[in-house]
């Protein structure tokens, strides 16, 4: 934070506000903040995991990604600045 520069200033700077929402897709899950501005996105190949491919193991299944993506959208949360 820059001096002289209020604290309620600052929280209104925040380029990703909170709360960040997982919103789920048909290959993956996306992460919004609360403007709706996509954060980030985690695929997943469930076909491959379901179908016995081979290869499946370098791919995420849906249960791996979903897990991934709550965590991220609960960074926001996380990093908050305490309240003093």
């Amino acid at each position: 934070m820059h001096p002289g520069t209020p604290q309620g200033l600052m929280d209104n700077l925040r380029r990703f506000p909170a709360p960040w929402t997982m919103e789920e897709r048909k290959d993956g899950f996306q992460v919004k903040d609360a403007s709706g501005f996509f954060i980030c996105g985690v695929s997943h190949r469930e076909d491959l995991h379901r179908n016995g491919y081979q290869y499946a193991h370098q791919f995420l299944s849906r249960e791996e990604a979903r897990r991934i993506a709550k965590a991220i959208s609960r960074l926001s949360e996380q990093l908050k600045r305490p309240q003093y």
